[in-house]
């Protein structure tokens, strides 16, 4: 029974998440769940502060993270980016949709996945809509899939606050990673490219250029912008430094995003709308599914991952797609976490094994939106920016692009491991 009730808990969540992917539908996913697989005695209260004392630092960090980018979204920083953007998207739809993917997916590699959605998303739906007047209600949903799409496997370990984190438990420095990742990273974004061209090869076939003039040059930027612009550079550089000398990230992202709220308030914003530019629901959820993660290794899931990896003959291809199904079904999160405890004490020198877990962990969300926190993310901004992309699209995209990627990203990683 208390097995049954973990996996029926699960079934909710997906459920739920499936039906109603942005606003309170997680939050509401996650709490069933959780409240499911209670009734079998597979969830303690004990799990909650478990589950608080893991994630309270990512939290701080993606809290940090959007806040400085609603409070630059609400200094017009974001529509100056798009200023920036678009003269070179000037031309065919398919050069506009190729300079979209190339930023996106330079943006998620520098800083992170997560940013990359929270930046890129509103700027370029503001680009679309300003420079295809007429016709941009039919490329919206190609270039916001791009724009998802993009951050795919994480070429550096702090393009991905999972991969690091999951890499730090495994003993994978920044430069072992990089080495072996990069290549990953490459092959994948342009396999990914690839397919989303042939996808959605109609509306980018549109000949005619953008049309729309960009409004007039804004004014200079005045102290308070000036002040979060620096912030976020400031931030941006340092993000890579502390994850080279191994300290942590979130009291970076926290004085940031502090300085940014004063100098937002300073300037005149009312407090209430930064705090609407936070996604408040996302954090219940995360540590709703953090939970059910336990209730599945309290159960066994742990010890059946171990045994399937032990006797798989394909090993890095098993771990790979098992990661892939495991994190699009549960959560990219709690995937890392049971893939953690599966992996411990395996012989594995090169850590072929954990990087293949992360490139499952990378792609696998993009076949449901509840695999990870980015596309959650991104459904809350689509809502916010009255973008609709239909789950049924969500899936049919998600398969057409993840299986191709993810088998070539994992041949190239089984490639990288036999030449170390």
């Amino acid at each position: 029974m208390e097995s049954a009730l973990v996996f029926v808990g699960l079934a909710v969540l997906v459920t739920v998440v499936a039906w109603r992917p942005h606003g309170w539908g997680p939050t509401v996913g996650a709490v069933a769940a959780v409240a499911v697989a209670a009734l079998g005695g597979a969830v303690h209260l004990a799990d909650l502060r478990t589950a608080a004392d893991a994630q309270w630092r990512a939290y701080i960090t993606l809290a940090s993270i959007m806040t400085m980018t609603s409070t630059a979204e609400r200094m017009g920083l974001l529509e100056r980016l798009a200023a920036i953007i678009e003269p070179r998207t000037r031309g065919p739809v398919r050069h506009a949709f190729r300079v979209t993917f190339v930023l996106s997916a330079a943006v998620a590699a520098v800083l992170s996945n997560d940013a990359a959605i929270l930046l890129m998303t509103p700027t370029v739906l503001l680009l679309l809509r300003t420079v295809y007047p007429k016709r941009h209600p039919k490329f919206l949903v190609p270039f916001a899939i791009a724009v998802f799409a993009a951050a795919g496997v994480a070429p550096l370990v702090i393009s991905n606050p999972m991969n690091l984190i999951f890499a730090d438990h495994n003993g994978i420095g920044f430069n072992e990673y990089a080495i072996s990742m990069i290549p990953v990273a490459l092959v994948g974004w342009l396999t990914t490219y690839a397919v989303l061209a042939w996808i959605f090869r109609a509306p980018l076939s549109d000949p005619d250029p953008a049309l729309g003039a960009w409004p007039a040059r804004p004014p200079p930027l005045t102290i308070g912008p000036l002040v979060v612009l620096a912030v976020v550079g400031a931030a941006l550089c340092a993000y890579p430094v502390m994850a080279y000398v191994d300290a942590p990230l979130w009291p970076v992202a926290a004085a940031g995003a502090a300085v940014c709220l004063v100098a937002s308030l300073a300037s005149g914003h009312p407090p209430a709308a930064l705090v609407r530019g936070i996604a408040w629901t996302i954090f219940p959820f995360l540590l709703g599914v953090f939970v059910l993660a336990i209730a599945l290794d309290r159960v066994g899931v742990v010890e059946w991952l171990r045994s399937l990896y032990d006797v798989a003959p394909g090993r890095t291809a098993t771990i790979g797609v098992t990661s892939a199904v495991g994190s699009a079904v549960l959560n990219n999160h709690p995937m890392s976490v049971l893939n953690a405890f599966a992996l411990e004490g395996a012989h594995d020198p090169h850590h072929t094994d954990a990087l293949a877990a992360l490139v499952g962990g990378d792609l696998g969300p993009r076949l449901l939106p509840v695999g990870s926190l980015a596309s959650l993310l991104w459904y809350d901004l689509l809502r916010s920016h009255q973008v609709v992309v239909r789950v049924a699209t969500f899936i049919r995209v998600g398969v057409l692009l993840t299986v191709p990627t993810l088998t070539i990203s994992l041949v190239v990683l089984w490639l990288v491991g036999q030449l170390r």
